[in-house]
């Protein structure tokens, strides 16, 4: 028996080992890929990666460069999706032989809808994010009566139509029989949805979420976002329901884990967010994780129930707290895989389902025109007249309705969902599609064109009763005018009013320059004592409670401050805009400089702007002309970039200087301001300078990044300052000669003020200096307008001007200010060698200033003639001219302030 079965299993052995031969069809996986002549593009069930990858790859590079052009026109990213998803899908890539078999086979669909539906959850939990009830709560009266007609209009007209697309399209392909109730509610809520996260960056981008048509827009979007999606999540219950019965157990058992989330779920989330201080601090990696495995469970529960898995991520993210800022860090850790990777295959999706071929008749045709107006109009009018109802003007009204026509991505989700619930067929979807891609894309032009800038200003002008609305002040070429009286005025004032934009690397020296500026303190208030011996003596002081002492400033100045953080295309960057009146309260930059100005008796105050990098100019432009200020103070950026922080291994000086993007922000915010902007360069300036050691070896190790670390600096026991200011005439330079006299009312400053003539620009037949014409006219018995001497129009009127501040000088003053005159055939030559004298004499001071304007009457051709500069002109003189790259380039250890007067200025005195 026992010799039997081994025999057998023998048998079987050789069997199997002798049908294995090389000539067997069955064999093992290839391992060699491409090099045994695989092909990558292939499909494989259990090797599903590769053909992802170059359907990721391919989705990528297309919505990519599709954006760039599309970007140039104001359009949100989801438009390069779409249409990269129809020109890849069966429109007009699929029309090409083999190309959908080989690229988006059939077979591999599945797992590139579960990848983009995975980021559809992220997405929606990103948008609950997004949305802040406190906006809807505030704003409460104008959110209901605005959203409830933009969205009661179009969802009434939708349902008119929908009549017709039923009736006609109920039958094709892809779609399940329902009732037209259903179908009616889906098309209502397709046209009367308003995408949220899309209008938040609309409305960022042209700078009106801070006007009341922002807040408006913004307020009614959010109940407009959370209606639909209770609407929506409604018609899809009612689609999977079998019967009525089971549609109602559906929605009370979406309410019940709605209220289990809210008021059970969020508490003990709450108390997790303060035990691990993570309100305070943002997310730790394991409250990332709860968080996650919230909106998965919370997405899986609603799906299970019958309503898509999308609206429990979207309930998560609503219970999420904005505290702290909370919310905005939570959605920064996860934003940029959702929205780089994960969104663009979602929504390629879309347009792979979308067949423009379908649209291939006159009723088909007619109905994508009749969608589409109903769309928009239905929108539009709703809205216009909602806001029309709350006392805004038509124009105003209008723009609001035009906003929530917008459509974006958010009607592509619920028109998604109508697919692959099959309530709509391909050619409907189409129609819908083509839909969402026109009033997206018509949204912002069309804001624009309705809200421009100059009619904010004039409604803001008339709604504060300052102007008559036919009145001609009020236009923008008037508001021009106005604003030249106003510059005119700076020449013959002092700085009263300041904007600074605040940076955290330069707000040392940036708050000691604004000390010296302001001025110095009254006399001290006498030491404070109890109220119940105010009677009596102490050290010298008789207290009553009727005696004061004012420690006000002998010269009053306002300075507001500007912190401006780039507003990106993430999600968190939006989320910023919608709460920045919380940043300002708690921003540590704009909280210092509150505290600077109450520590020293300085009238200041602050904001965080957050804007695009490419409006940082204009930003500080709008500002100052909003506050009517004096003076815009720039400091230099301390890293050569825009943003606060540089690189530690690419510091230094020519990283600092040569940076593109801070050249050019420098350039715009010195050509768009309409009053006197300077710009201060910092080198040590307050006794803060930064020692930067020449390091001949650059490693990774923390130890050389912070051996100099804990140094304690020394104190500056000389708190004076030393300014050196040639003049050379100009409207830039008689600025700088005001604001260099206002400076040195500073008891610890020293002013030399030097005014370099050029020998070319005066003409004189009679042997007579330049010292003479700065004679005082009457001591002399001279007038300037008789005198033999042949003088250039501008140098007479700079001559006038220098001389009368000369001889106006203050007494207190005359000890500390120095004028001098020097006529030269090489002027900045000789400025030069004047700055090497009178800089740098202290070293152990708080810092020299040097003060120039930016531009002269000197040409540039003087300029490299006399001092040698290389003919290319390079970025930073083309920034601060050509005197000031000059100073740089030869006197380098010293803060710089270049000072140019407002452009409409120069635009009045050149002509």
């Amino acid at each position: 028996m026992a010799s039997s079965i081994i025999a057998s299993g023998i048998t079987k052995t050789v069997t199997v080992s002798l049908s294995a031969t090389p000539s067997s069809t069955i064999r093992a996986t290839p391992q060699g890929g491409i090099l045994q002549g695989g092909n990558p593009s292939k499909f494989d069930p259990k090797n599903p990666i590769i053909l992802f990858i170059i359907q990721a790859g391919i989705i990528l590079i297309f919505c990519r460069l599709l954006h760039f052009p599309l970007s140039r026109l104001r359009q949100p990213r989801v438009i390069a999706e779409v249409i990269g998803g129809i020109l890849l899908g069966p429109s007009v890539f699929g029309r090409i032989p083999g190309f959908t078999e080989a690229i988006f086979p059939v077979a591999s669909m599945p797992p590139l809808t579960l990848v983009a539906n995975l980021g559809l959850l992220l997405f929606l939990f990103l948008v609950g994010l997004e949305v802040d009830l406190r906006y809807l709560m505030s704003n409460w009266k104008v959110a209901l009566s605005v959203g409830a007609a933009g969205m009661a209009l179009p969802f009434g007209l939708g349902c008119a139509i929908a009549w017709g697309l039923y009736n006609q399209f109920k039958d094709e392909p892809g779609t399940k029989p329902i009732s037209f109730p259903v179908y009616m509610l889906f098309i209502g809520i397709a046209m009367a949805i308003t995408a949220f996260p899309v209008l938040c960056r609309i409305l960022t981008e042209l700078k009106l979420l801070s006007t009341p048509v922002g807040v408006i827009v913004l307020s009614a979007g959010v109940g407009n976002d959370v209606v639909g999606w209770i609407l929506l999540a409604l018609c899809v219950t009612l689609v999977n329901a079998g019967t009525g019965i089971v549609a109602l157990w559906v929605l009370l058992t979406a309410l019940a884990w709605t209220l289990f989330l809210s008021y059970a779920v969020r508490p003990v989330f709450m108390w997790i967010l303060k035990r691990t201080g993570s309100l305070q601090n943002g997310p730790t990696q394991t409250v990332v994780a709860l968080t996650l495995l919230m909106m998965l469970t919370s997405a899986f529960f609603t799906g299970v129930i019958g309503i898509h898995p999308i609206f429990g991520a979207f309930l998560v993210g609503l219970l999420c707290p904005h505290d702290g800022g909370f919310a905005i860090k939570l959605a920064e850790k996860i934003e940029d895989l959702v929205s780089v990777l994960f969104l663009p295959l979602y929504f390629a999706l879309s347009g792979l389902s979308t067949n423009l071929g379908l649209l291939n008749n006159g009723i088909t045709w007619a109905y994508v025109i009749g969608v589409v107006a109903v769309a928009f109009f239905g929108k539009v009018i709703g809205g216009t007249l909602a806001a029309r109802s709350c006392k805004l003007v038509w124009r105003e009204s209008l723009t609001i309705g035009t906003l929530m026509s917008c459509k974006g991505l958010v009607e592509l989700i619920v028109l998604n969902i109508g697919l692959s619930a099959k309530i709509l067929s391909t050619r409907v979807f189409t129609i819908f599609v083509v839909m969402a891609l026109i009033t997206t894309f018509a949204t912002t032009p069309l804001t624009s064109a309705l809200y421009p800038t100059w009619y904010q200003k004039k409604l803001e002008s008339w709604k504060r009763g300052e102007i008559d609305w036919n009145s001609k002040q009020a236009t923008p070429d008037d508001f021009g005018r106005r604003d030249s009286i106003s510059i005119e005025k700076l020449q013959t004032t002092q700085v009263g009013k300041m904007l600074v934009y605040l940076r955290l690397d330069s707000m040392p020296s940036l708050l000691a320059f604004v000390t010296l500026l302001a001025g110095e303190k009254s006399p001290e208030a006498p030491p404070k004592v109890h109220r119940l011996k105010q009677d009596t003596e102490v050290d010298g002081y008789n207290y009553n409670s009727n005696s004061t002492l004012s420690t006000k400033r002998s010269r009053p100045l306002e300075i507001h401050g500007v912190r401006m953080l780039e507003l990106t295309e993430r999600t968190s960057s939006v989320m910023n805009v919608s709460e920045v009146d919380e940043d300002t309260i708690h921003d540590p930059v704009v909280n210092i400089f509150r505290t600077f100005g109450q520590l020293n008796n300085i009238a200041v105050s602050g904001e965080v702007a957050v804007v695009p990098g490419a409006s940082y100019a204009s930003t500080l432009a709008d500002k100052a002309s909003e506050l009517c200020s004096d003076l815009v103070l720039i400091p230099w950026s301390e890293t050569g970039s825009i943003g606060e922080r540089g690189n530690s291994f690419l510091d230094g000086t020519e990283n600092r200087y040569t940076s593109g993007l801070h050249n050019q922000f420098v350039n715009n915010a010195l050509s768009i301001p309409s009053c006197n902007t300077a710009i201060f360069i910092n080198n040590g300036f307050g006794g803060h300078g930064e020692v930067r050691q020449q390091r001949l070896e650059r490693t990774l190790s923390r130890l050389s990044q912070r051996s100099n670390l804990g140094m304690v600096p020394s104190l500056v026991a000389d708190r004076s300052h030393h300014v050196f200011f040639p003049y050379f005439g100009g409207a830039d330079d008689r600025v700088a000669l005001r604001l260099v006299l206002q400076l040195a009312q500073n008891t610890n400053i020293t002013a030399t003020i030097i005014h370099i003539s050029n020998a070319d620009a005066i003409r004189q037949p009679e042997a007579r200096s330049a010292a003479d014409l700065f004679k005082s006219p009457e001591k002399e018995g001279v007038k300037v307008k008789d005198s033999p001497v042949e003088l250039n129009n501008d140098v007479v009127g700079d001559i006038s001007f220098f001389a009368s501040l000369r001889d106006s000088l203050p007494s207190t003053l005359s000890s500390r200010v120095v004028f001098q005159s020097v006529e030269t055939v090489t002027p900045l030559e000789e400025t030069l060698a004047r700055a090497k004298i009178e800089v740098g004499g202290s070293p152990k001071n708080a810092g020299d200033l040097i003060v120039v304007g930016r531009k002269s009457h000197f040409t540039d051709s003087d300029f490299v003639r006399n001092v040698g500069l290389n003919n290319a002109a390079s970025e930073r003189r083309q920034c601060i001219g050509q005197t000031a790259e000059a100073m740089m380039v030869e006197v380098i250890q010293t803060s710089l302030l270049v000072v140019q007067a407002g452009a409409r200025l120069q635009e009045r005195q050149a002509d």
